[in-house]
């Protein structure tokens, strides 16, 4: 079990998945993702959310040697998907007497996951409702839609602890050597992006606690500089830009459409802006997506295919429509070499998000770059770039 230090009373027992290759089967993982689970004892004890069916061996092996023979009295289910809820039925199986603590919508949908009828052994939690552990109290708190319906979070107040479910949390294994920012951003805007709102609601009612520790369910538990992190997530749920830059998003067919894109490149660069390039067809399309949340402008660029747009592009605007990218500028180039459509397509796409300012007018590349066509990305660029 890896040595991961809480405290005396709450133990670590999740486990590290380094052999996923798809998180969600959409999402790239290169260094694993964790399943984090906690126990804290007590005069009783509370079980904090069980693991993924992957790995559930290990999982339990971590918690007998933690329980050290004694039974748990609750297992409290924070979200039901299944990368945390995959063992309930199992846990509950071995332990017949442990009571399962989840909300209401939680109860209802439980059923819809095992075969076993669990529910008369439920302990159906609203907002402000309260179990006492001994020493331990655990205060619930409501979470709709961040980001399932059923979710909440729970703060035990004599340690200070914010056990806050997929909030907070990141890609990789609790052993990467990786910076928090980048891969929490990832997961952020990728899983939880769609939800701002219900977001920046849980997130005034953590304002009202003393938060000394957050133990999310995947990635780091988060002891020391907790403003950094809040504050982030303020920012992420409210869809403001982290930082000035731009993203140039492009799909290319035969590689005229990345010449211009590498071209454009060049000319933000020589202007003193920060760019982040992304070819669609090839790059990770949630980092190509978190970043266009990062920086505060967008470039996309893609040709005419089939009278419509190259698929990787549609796939990028369709991720961005459907996590809410707001509040950005937008420049756009077309490609085509008889009858370009794709700059009017992606504009009906940022026609119908909040607070876009399209750059105009749009570059139209026919077919490839030319004298032409550099000088009107200049002037493209400089309309980007201004304030």
């Amino acid at each position: 079990m890896k040595n991961v230090i809480i405290s005396d009373a709450v133990k670590y027992i999740g486990v590290d998945d380094k052999t996923i290759d798809l998180f969600e089967s959409q999402y790239v993982v290169p260094n694993g993702v964790s399943y984090n689970s906690y126990v804290i004892l007590d005069e009783k004890i509370a079980i904090m959310d069980t693991v993924d069916k992957r790995a559930t061996q290990e999982w339990m092996e971590n918690m007998d040697q933690v329980l050290a023979g004694r039974t748990p009295d609750y297992l409290v289910v924070s979200h039901l998907e299944p990368d945390h809820a995959g063992n309930i039925q199992r846990i509950a199986e071995k332990y017949p007497e442990m009571e399962i603590v989840l909300s209401a919508k939680a109860s209802a949908m439980l059923p819809q996951f095992f075969d076993k009828d669990l529910s008369e052994r439920f302990v159906v939690v609203k907002e402000g409702d309260s179990l006492s552990l001994g020493a331990h109290t655990l205060h619930f708190v409501m979470a709709p839609m961040v980001h399932w319906p059923e979710v909440m979070v729970e703060y035990e107040s004599t340690e200070k602890i914010l056990f806050s479910a997929d909030g907070f949390g990141k890609f990789g294994a609790l052993d990467a050597e990786e910076e928090w920012t980048e891969e929490a951003r990832r997961y952020f805007i990728n899983i939880v992006g769609k939800y701002g709102t219900q977001v920046q609601n849980l997130l005034k009612k953590a304002a009202t606690l003393d938060i000394q520790t957050i133990c999310p369910l995947h990635g780091p538990i988060l002891k020391e500089n907790l403003g950094f992190y809040i504050q982030k997530y303020l920012k992420w749920s409210a869809y403001e830009p982290e930082e000035e830059g731009v993203v140039i998003a492009y799909a290319s067919i035969h590689g005229n459409t990345a010449q211009a894109a590498k071209k454009l490149v060049e000319i933000l660069k020589e202007k003193g802006a920060k760019v982040a390039a992304y070819d669609l067809a090839r790059d990770d399309m949630a980092a190509a997506v978190s970043d266009a949340y990062r920086f505060d402008k967008l470039v996309v660029a893609c040709p005419t295919y089939d009278a419509s747009l190259f698929p990787c592009m549609e796939d990028f605007l369709y991720h961005l429509k459907i996590k809410a990218f707001q509040n950005r500028k937008v420049a756009i180039m077309e490609n085509g070499s008889w009858a370009p459509m794709a700059g009017k397509l992606m504009r009906a796409y940022f026609e119908g998000m909040k607070n876009i300012t399209i750059c105009e007018p749009i570059v139209t590349i026919k077919s490839a770059v030319k004298p032409e066509t550099v000088k009107a990305m200049e002037e493209m660029a400089e309309v980007l770039l201004s304030k």
